[in-house]
């Protein structure tokens, strides 16, 4: 097999073969599981929140640290993939990540699961840089390149789907730390298969691996995000607006020294490239409307319209498939549509899908797995040309950094589509929910900081007041739904916007 590097035409005559495509489906195997992370605790959280009782806050950031330590982490272990070897870091990360699924399904406080999903976002980062690098070494054809990519790309978008899916199932059937048992017939059978049909990859001249940058592309987003988290439980405190600065500092010394340091862990002249720039900011707002979507849904099916988590599951069973065949479909469709005007329409999707959430008087089954659908549409094909358009973008040699700022964009939505969208509709609910006659009963902890605690803390209560309660908490719920469905709206908007204006030439 000829290795790729920047004299390689795009017309290779090598097509792929069985062991190529037999490589393939082995590089999909961390990608689903690492994708099904991401969403498989959504459906988990009205029963999670019952038994381990956690804040508002304390919520968002069990969903969202795992994203967080992903996109901090991601491009620092593809720096360290180069130089170690991708297939290494592909099985070390997977064993990692078992061992710290295994400590999330037996969590027994909300900080040890939020320690159990820190560790998994660390030996996370160490799957996902390595898959699309290995894919550029293992497929040299253009044509068959792209097919594996949008495979890549659906199979990201739909495990994020799946994720729920499963969850639900075991919740069905066993308590909420089952959901974490989904991985462990994945690593048992990737660990042998990557040994055996995934070739070892490395750089043959890495730079030095730049160990400040890590550490500021963590000082980074930690206290962004938590600023965010912050605003709405505390507002403008001292606190929040350390946190902000904290970040936005070491923002700036971040870009200083990948500016100046002579081998930077991330090439900012990629993004001097209008249409590469453009790809990634579709490519992050497209899976934080995606996400925060299911965030908002998995709790109106099962606590507002009453479905079990299985039922509530497969609900969304047709935004799954709709979000792996629009994949394909795209690549199709740019034989005749513009990647400009698909990546546009991918948006006005979203904002179609959250509209008919926000302007629906009484949800139902029916109108949010449309929404859904609509909405995985719109993920799909913007997932799949999005990382077309970036890899096509830049030059082959730096393929692997394009890479790893792709993945990092997926996790920063993830990681916005909770802190932002899921901060809208806590703090809506939390600033709307009348339980004056609880507080005179003594209620003060933090039970009513979420929707299911509210709920199940209300069957304790008198008729009268216990009904009042749950009144109070579906209205402020509903509300908090609405709020946020228009916030996507915006966002799902302006995005469109953006992709109109800077992947012209695409």
């Amino acid at each position: 097999m000829t290795r790729i590097d920047s004299t390689t035409s795009t017309t290779s005559t090598h097509r792929a073969g069985p062991k190529e495509w037999a490589a393939l489906a082995v590089l999909m195997l961390p990608v689903l599981m690492t994708s099904v992370d991401n969403t498989v605790l959504t459906f988990a959280l009205p029963a999670m929140s019952v038994d381990l009782r956690p804040t508002g806050t304390q919520l968002l950031w069990i969903v969202d640290v795992y994203a967080i330590m992903l996109a901090g982490l991601l491009i620092a272990m593809g720096s360290i993939g180069d130089r170690f070897g991708r297939r290494r870091l592909l099985v070390i990360g997977s064993i990692g990540f078992g061992v710290a699924s295994l400590l999330a399904a037996f969590s027994q406080s909300p900080e040890m699961l939020l320690v159990a999903r820190v560790l998994q976002g660390v030996f996370g980062a160490m799957l996902m840089p390595s898959t699309l690098s290995l894919i550029r070494n293992v497929f040299h054809d253009a044509r068959d390149r792209r097919i594996a990519i949008a495979t890549w790309a659906a199979m990201f978008s739909g495990g994020a789907a799946l994720g729920p899916v499963l969850g639900g199932w075991l919740l069905g059937h066993f308590w909420w730390g089952s959901v974490y048992f989904i991985n462990a017939p994945i690593i048992i059978a990737f660990v042998p298969l990557a040994l055996l049909l995934l070739p070892e990859s490395r750089d043959p001249r890495p730079g030095p691996l730049d160990l400040p940058s890590i550490g500021l592309s963590l000082a980074t987003m930690l206290p962004l995000v938590f600023a965010i988290k912050n605003v709405a439980e505390h507002g403008l405190t001292d606190l929040t607006l350390t946190a902000f600065a904290v970040g936005v500092i070491a923002a700036w010394a971040l870009v200083r020294r990948l500016r100046t340091t002579p081998a930077p862990m991330i090439d900012l002249s990629l993004f001097g490239n209008r249409v590469f720039s453009g790809a990634i900011l579709a490519n992050l707002l497209s899976f934080m409307g995606f996400t925060g979507f299911l965030f908002l849904g998995a709790q109106l099916l099962q606590l507002v319209l009453g479905l079990s988590a299985m039922d509530a599951a497969l609900v969304l069973l047709a935004g799954l498939a709709a979000t792996v065949v629009a994949g394909f479909v795209a690549v199709r469709l740019l034989r005749v549509v513009s990647a400009r005007v698909l990546v546009t329409a991918s948006f006005a999707a979203s904002a179609v899908g959250y509209a008919m959430t926000a302007l629906t008087d009484v949800p139902t089954v029916t109108t949010i797995a449309v929404a859904f659908a609509i909405m995985g549409v719109g993920i799909g094909m913007a997932e799949t040309l999005t990382n077309d358009i970036m890899l096509s973008n830049v030059p082959p040699t730096k393929a692997g950094a394009a890479s790893a700022i792709s993945e990092t964009a997926y996790e920063i939505g993830a990681v916005l589509g909770t802190a932002v969208l899921g901060t809208v509709l806590t703090s809506t609910y939390r600033s709307h929910l009348t339980y004056n006659a609880v507080v005179q009963w003594g209620e003060r902890d933090g039970s009513f900081e979420t929707l299911g605690g509210t709920l199940e803390v209300a069957k304790y209560y008198p008729n009268m007041v216990g009904e009042g309660l749950v009144d109070s908490a579906k209205s402020a719920f509903d509300l908090g739904v609405q709020y946020t469905s228009a916030a996507a709206i915006v966002i799902a908007l302006l995005a469109a916007l953006v992709s109109w204006r800077t992947l012209k030439n695409a």
